[in-house]
């Protein structure tokens, strides 16, 4: 099973996706590499995707979906309107929260976003 972390950025009721070339939008995050914590690795992939700083990440939930084990984490994000695409990611949106099932996204994307929306 690959082992994942997620990490969810809301601002104003709209939360951050990315989307490598030709793909579905994602949140995000990535690999959790030998030796790396889960939320040592939601950091690493936040800045290495999006160039945003993470200050504090806050565990949320577990979700396994297909053969991926998804640990996913709020992120508070100390240079928010900093925000870039950069490494693999090709692009960035913010979406609004309410209409997130209008995009293109994964299965575990979209729960995981449904779950979120529950605790706001």
């Amino acid at each position: 099973m690959k082992v994942r972390a997620t990490v969810i950025c809301e601002q104003d009721r709209h939360i951050l996706l990315v989307r490598k070339l030709r793909c579905r939008w994602a949140l995000p995050g990535g690999k959790v590499e030998p030796g790396e914590t889960r939320a040592d690795a939601a950091i690493r992939e936040l800045q290495e995707e999006t160039g945003l700083y993470a200050d504090e990440m806050l565990y949320l939930m577990e979700l396994e979906s297909g053969d991926t084990r998804h640990h996913v984490y709020e992120a508070s994000v100390v240079n928010l309107h900093q925000v870039r695409a950069q490494n693999e990611i090709v692009d960035f949106i913010w979406f609004p929260l309410d209409t997130v099932q209008n995009l293109s996204t994964s299965d575990a994307t979209l729960r995981i976003i449904r779950a979120f929306q529950r605790r706001l």
